[in-house]
């Protein structure tokens, strides 16, 4: 048939695209999952073509692989690895169980690229190179997908690190810049002793560096690989030294410090370690949302809000209302975020849905994974650059709040008494007089007694106000 070849399987013939690389199986997973429209990450073509170069390097080096078709599979795969031929990888994320059908793309476009190599054409039948007699020697789906999913985790987690660091060094330059802002701090929503807005930037930079912190340790649990368990652990079909020798390759090719997982079993049973280094992504979420409801509350506004900090205007909020800005940086974090924590919803459904020798769940795993890498690089440095570095404090508005703050007697407690501090907050709200008056009135305390107590700054900075004063 015209534009099509004949490609050949163990259950058959099928027509293939004449200018694909990939062959008959990847076809039919094709016609047999049209499903979302979508294809794998870059990260996973990547992690998996890297498997499959290393693979060729130690099985020639073993004796096994004859040298010629080992060095056009390299070539191959290192094309892949460059991205060359990203628009062959063409099976859906829901696909066949463990991922056979993506490993088995991978074959075949490596297969078919290195018979080209050695000069034979597509649809040539002698072609040499065999997409499972030596792409896959010595690997089976089930060992090469796990190591995979771990590898492209690997691959992006620099890209994730250095978003996160730069959104932490952004909220740090904010929280030295707003130091000397005073403004009335708020717990349960309503007013609480004073905090400098720098504070409050402060402890968000923490709370960021302290979830890369967990990303970093669970991503070091990614780092051990079971590479030649083959089918079921047992290394069937891998000599004894391809283990420790794809371990060491792998090692040096991708700059990596991997080590062998210990138990080739445990490998493939388990998907703990991507649950883990999933969940520590979901706990970095829960951080950004609560940033980002935070900045809509401090800008929320103008006139009728707090209005504490003002965000860069990027575009117009409203269709129909002149003039409106939106927080829409905060907005998209929120919506990113909860996608993110969706995904590791699915991540640790399918790591409970392992059976016996092996998780067949791998290929969404796989796909969650990197949606939710991806999806947090891009979210967090738009955040980043349109957002945090433009931010600026309305110091008029946050002063301005906390002269009204009738909690501020909180500082005379160790003068006047809990319960004396009690009564002249509530008549303070209730008439609109400020605490000093109210304070005086009741001759409680002098006004430069007051004055010498309530001094806003020195109220950020801890201690027993009444004690100093005192001394």
């Amino acid at each position: 048939m015209n534009g099509f070849r004949i490609e050949k399987d163990s259950l058959g013939e099928m027509q293939v695209p004449a200018d694909a690389l990939y062959g008959a199986q990847t076809q039919r997973a094709v016609l047999n999952f049209p499903v979302s429209g979508q294809r794998p990450y870059p990260a996973f073509v990547w992690s998996q073509a890297m498997l499959k170069r290393a693979a060729a390097e130690v099985n020639r080096d073993l004796g096994l692989l004859e040298p010629e078709l080992a060095a056009a599979i390299i070539q191959a795969a290192d094309e892949v690895l460059a991205g060359t031929w990203q628009n062959q990888f063409v099976v859906d994320p829901f696909q066949a169980g463990a991922g056979t059908s993506h490993n088995m793309n991978v074959n075949e476009v490596i297969a078919n690229r290195a018979n080209q190599i050695l000069g034979f054409t597509l649809d040539d039948p002698k072609k040499p190179v065999n997409p499972n007699d030596h792409v896959n020697m010595a690997q089976s789906t089930n060992d090469t997908i796990p190591s995979a999913i771990r590898l492209g985790c690997l691959w992006r987690l620099p890209e994730l690190l250095a978003a996160i660091d730069d959104l932490a060094n952004a909220l740090e330059a904010k929280a030295a810049e707003f130091d000397d802002v005073v403004k009335s701090g708020r717990t349960h929503l309503q007013d609480a002793v004073p905090v400098r807005l720098g504070q409050e930037f402060g402890a968000y930079a923490l709370a960021v560096r302290n979830d890369m912190e967990r990303i970093v340790t669970a991503a070091e649990r990614m780092r051990r690989l079971g590479i030649g368990g083959t089918a079921t652990g047992t290394g069937l079909n891998a000599h004894d030294e391809y283990h420790q020798r794809m371990v060491d390759k792998l090692s040096e090719l991708t700059g990596q410090g991997l080590r062998s997982s210990g138990n080739l079993f445990e490998s493939m049973q388990s998907m703990a370690d991507p649950a883990d280094f999933s969940a520590s992504m979901r706990t970095l979420c829960g951080t950004l949302v609560r940033i980002a409801n935070d900045f809509r509350m401090l800008s929320s506004g103008p006139a009728t809000g707090f209005d504490e900090i003002r965000l860069p205007a990027v575009q117009p909020g409203s269709s129909i209302m002149p003039g409106k800005v939106n927080p829409v940086l905060a907005e998209m974090l929120n919506m990113a975020s909860f996608h993110v924590q969706g995904c590791d919803l699915t991540v640790n459904l399918a790591a409970q849905a392992g059976q016996l020798e092996l998780n067949v769940m791998m290929p969404i795993i796989a796909h969650n994974l990197f949606e939710m890498m991806h999806v947090l690089i891009g979210a967090i440095n738009a955040f980043t650059t349109k957002c945090v570095v433009g931010i600026t404090a309305n110091r008029e508005k946050a002063e301005g709040w906390l002269a009204k703050n009738a909690i501020l007697v909180t500082a005379l407690n160790p003068v006047i008494g809990y319960n004396n501090g009690a009564a002249v907050a509530k008549e303070a709200m209730a008439s609109g007089r400020t605490i000093k008056e109210v304070v005086v009135e009741k001759g409680l305390l002098s006004g430069e007694e007051v004055d010498k107590l309530i001094d806003a700054r020195k109220l950020t900075e801890g201690g027993i106000q009444g004690i100093a004063a005192a001394g």
